[in-house]
């Protein structure tokens, strides 16, 4: 296959990847992602606490209904850990990889391998968390593996993409699934440092929905997606007001029945934040009932919700590079 500029190893030397756009020469430094140009990874392992349709741990095409529960010792979804970030949230759940870049240094071919270790061990999708920053690597491995590959690949971002780069992705990604963090932009400033956080993912997972279309399930396992969007958007604390006016953006501007919605309440502050106090809690039941109040009177039902008791660690697996 033909792989677009874009996602060739050309551009480690002057990196476009993300919207920073910084053109780092990742060969002599690290870009603002903070990595250079060899792939690092933290963890490769079955994943159980995504979505239901990702992970297959119950039936995924009702109403909003809760991610996680009971699942067996089979099966999940496939993820991959990769270490940086090309969004640097002060609040990262993964900071440890994300920030602290933690990992283990790997070739292409040796992630190709990963993919293929995580199908025999019963993998519904390879999960690739936090991609973006090594996408040259990513592409060439899945070129060598494409043709033994037989489950769906799920991009799993914070939705502050190049409309560009998720072009170049078509061929490659089955399932997209994007954070959506802030409506407003002061928000995004103050707590991930970009300042045009909602225009550029709101253009990005336009265009994720133009490509992949509707919801499609797995003909074997009809709760199992095997193409389509999810939007993820986890409440912050004392920032309800943006998730509503986020979810009234969504419903008004986006085609129905062509993505689904995940309201997450597992926001957990790992590390004391000095800079922004109001961080340093987790969010209340009043404030992610309001938050869910408001997607089901906007009508934005088709898609998933937490249990409050969701803010656990447990959410976050160890990052221990299991599988690598």
């Amino acid at each position: 296959m033909n792989t677009p500029d874009i996602l060739s190893f050309d551009t480690y030397r002057n990196c476009i990847l993300c919207p920073r756009m910084c053109k780092a020469d990742r060969g002599l430094a690290t870009g603002f992602c903070g990595c250079g140009d060899v792939l690092t990874a933290a963890r490769a392992a079955l994943h159980h606490w995504e979505e239901p349709c990702i992970s297959g741990s119950a039936d995924a095409d009702g109403g909003l209904t809760a991610p996680g529960g009971a699942h067996s010792d089979s099966g999940g979804s496939g993820t991959v850990f990769f270490s940086g970030c090309t969004l640097g949230c002060c609040f990262c759940q993964n900071h440890k990889i994300s920030s602290g870049h933690f990992g283990r240094e790997m070739t292409a071919e040796e992630l190709g391998q990963v993919f293929l270790r995580l199908q025999d061990q019963g993998a519904y999708n390879i999960n690739l968390v936090t991609p973006t920053q090594y996408l040259p690597h990513i592409i060439s491995a899945l070129d060598q593996v494409r043709f033994k590959l037989t489950i769906p690949v799920v991009y799993n971002c914070g939705g502050y993409e190049r409309v560009e780069t998720v072009k170049a992705l078509k061929d490659y990604v089955d399932i997209w699934l994007p954070d959506f963090k802030y409506y407003d932009n002061r928000l995004a400033w103050r707590y991930s440092r970009a300042k045009d956080y909602f225009e550029t993912a709101a253009a990005a997972i336009r265009q994720m929905i133009d490509q992949t279309g509707a919801p499609v399930y797995q003909s074997a396992s009809p709760g199992l997606l095997a193409k389509g969007v999810i939007i993820r958007h986890m409440v912050l604390p004392g920032q309800r007001h943006d998730s509503i006016a986020l979810l009234e953006w969504i419903s008004g501007s986006l085609p129905r029945g062509r993505y689904m919605i995940s309201l997450m309440s597992q926001y957990t502050p790992y590390i004391r934040n000095r800079e922004f106090p109001e961080l340093n809690r987790r969010i209340t039941s009043y404030e992610y009932g309001k938050v869910v109040d408001a997607a089901i009177r906007l009508g934005l039902t088709q898609g998933f919700m937490q249990e409050k008791s969701s803010a656990r660690e447990e959410y976050t697996p160890p990052f221990d590079l299991e599988g690598l």
